[in-house]
């Protein structure tokens, strides 16, 4: 399979060093020409795990979005959610026939308050079995220094996944596959709001005793919500909830309890973001699950704690 991705931020440039590792040439799509032009010269990424150099045999580089989508067989969106509509809006639908697409987005689209595979079905039809989502517990700090990491890959149904999972495997990266495709996203989703609720309870002073009582609570209530909007049964002990929302609230690289950690200290949203220059998904996400818990009158306290916080106080 030849593997395009669409972004040159750290997770895009720790699957990039994944599957060049791995002995994939790539196609990169890379919006600034200036960082085209760095990474072809230094070989590696000047803004993001700038200690991760790649084989340029192995890269084809491009700021044209249209001309990627050409070539490849598998387009890997790696983009902050709140870029993806605008990337997209420059893909001609019938570009996208035959190709699968792998979801490394974690989190909604703000502009239309859905998932990537809810706006890929309605603005052109996107098949759900061509559609993957590539979840942790991963940081690409700890991928670009190759510390062992693992990824789960779900798709809808078993065998799917391991089309993908075979490029992944490597020497420091072990993969696992689901098929709670929709499960696996929403949870992908939903640990950054969780991280943010750990940060604030940081940076009011709480300490790990709370942090642990805090966590259990997350994992029961995101349960609790897979199981009412999505019929998928899951173990929320696998990798790909329980470990991904233990690393996204714990980990010191975790942009999400850093944003929260700025809310506990009193920081506004706007100071915070512009303190961070990085995105917080989760800040996107709170809305979006707050008011599916509200449409579904499912109970989730933790949720709307955090909305209180980020949209009622936080502004």
């Amino acid at each position: 399979m030849r593997f395009g991705i669409i972004g040159s931020g750290s997770w895009a440039t720790a699957l990039a060093k994944i599957l060049t590792d791995n002995g994939n040439a790539i196609h990169w799509y890379v919006r600034n020409s200036d960082t085209i032009q760095y990474i072809q010269k230094r070989k590696h990424n000047p803004h993001y795990l700038s200690a991760a150099y790649f084989n340029q045999a192995q890269l084809q580089l491009t700021n044209d979005v249209q001309e990627l989508v050409n070539a490849v067989d598998v387009i890997v969106v790696a983009v902050p959610s709140a870029y993806v509509s605008s990337i997209f809006e420059g893909i001609d639908a019938s570009l996208l026939e035959g190709k699968k697409i792998v979801s490394a987005v974690k989190g909604i689209l703000p502009d239309h308050n859905v998932l990537l595979n809810q706006y890929l079905h309605t603005k052109y039809y996107f098949p759900l079995n061509h559609y993957f989502t590539l979840l942790g517990p991963c940081h690409a700090e700890e991928v670009a220094a190759e510390k062992l990491s693992y990824l789960t890959v779900a798709a809808n149904g078993l065998d799917v996944a391991q089309r993908v999972k075979q490029y992944l495997v490597g020497p420091y990266i072990k993969v696992k596959c689901s098929n709670d495709l929709l499960g696996a996203e929403y949870a992908a989703v939903m640990k950054n709001i969780y991280a943010i609720g750990a940060g604030i309870a940081h940076g009011l002073g709480y300490g790990d005793n709370f942090q642990a009582v805090f966590v259990a609570a997350a994992i029961r209530e995101m349960e609790t919500f897979l199981d009412a909007i999505h019929v998928e049964k899951r173990d929320v002990k696998e990798a790909a909830y329980l470990g991904d929302l233990l690393v996204t609230c714990y980990s010191q690289f975790s942009r999400n309890r850093s944003f929260g950690t700025m809310m506990g200290k009193g920081y506004s949203v706007k100071s915070a973001q512009l303190e961070m220059n990085m995105i917080a998904e989760g800040y996107y996400a709170t809305e979006l699950v707050y008011e599916l818990a509200v449409q579904n009158n499912i109970e989730m306290p933790i949720v709307k704690a955090v909305y209180e916080v980020v949209y009622k106080q936080g502004n």
